[in-house]
């Protein structure tokens, strides 16, 4: 099936949080509790989230949109990082972040998280930025994997609260032109 990559608009707010009830889970390590991780669901990506973040300027949301059905997504933020470990370890400024990039599971491994990363950079890049970055789960070695052949590398470390759970992450960026 033939795909495209698009900025996301409010009513594909219901999509997306369906997809993130999908693609979350396999972000977190194993053993995540499930009531955290539901906790996490409605806390950040439920749909009345997704509206916020579309109707925010400084949020850019791109999916990967099959002929209706939503495939993946990620979600930009151009402003500075508020987290002060991640402020300090990031040094390529100013920087966006790529806070989301999932792919549903039926789509790992065909090319279309590269395509969505490219897009993203490329979304990154029209914003001025000079570089981008992320937190990623540090057992998630298959993330880990697919960031670093993205070109990014672990600048730093940072904790997030997913239900009861503190969480730690690598802080991983990349410049925008490579």
């Amino acid at each position: 099936m033939t795909h495209v990559i698009l900025k996301a608009d409010a009513d594909d707010a219901a999509k997306l949080a369906e997809l993130a009830a999908i693609t979350f889970p396999l972000a977190c390590p194993p053993g995540s509790p499930p009531e955290d991780i539901a906790a996490h669901l409605a806390d950040t990506l439920s749909e009345d989230n997704f509206r916020v973040y579309l109707a925010d300027p400084d949020i850019t949301v791109l999916v990967i949109d099959a002929g209706g059905e939503l495939r993946g997504y990620s979600l930009l933020v151009d402003r500075p990082a508020k987290d002060p470990h991640v402020a300090a370890a990031l040094t390529v400024l100013p920087a966006v972040e790529l806070s989301k990039c999932y792919v549903h599971p039926d789509h790992h491994g065909l090319g279309v998280a590269a395509e969505l990363m490219h897009a993203s950079i490329g979304a990154a890049a029209a914003t001025g930025a000079g570089g981008l970055w992320l937190g990623v789960n540090s057992q998630n070695a298959r993330a880990i994997r697919f960031y670093e052949k993205s070109g990014f590398r672990t600048v730093g470390t940072k904790s997030f609260r997913m239900g009861n759970t503190v969480e730690h992450d690598f802080v991983m960026e990349r410049p925008i032109a490579p």
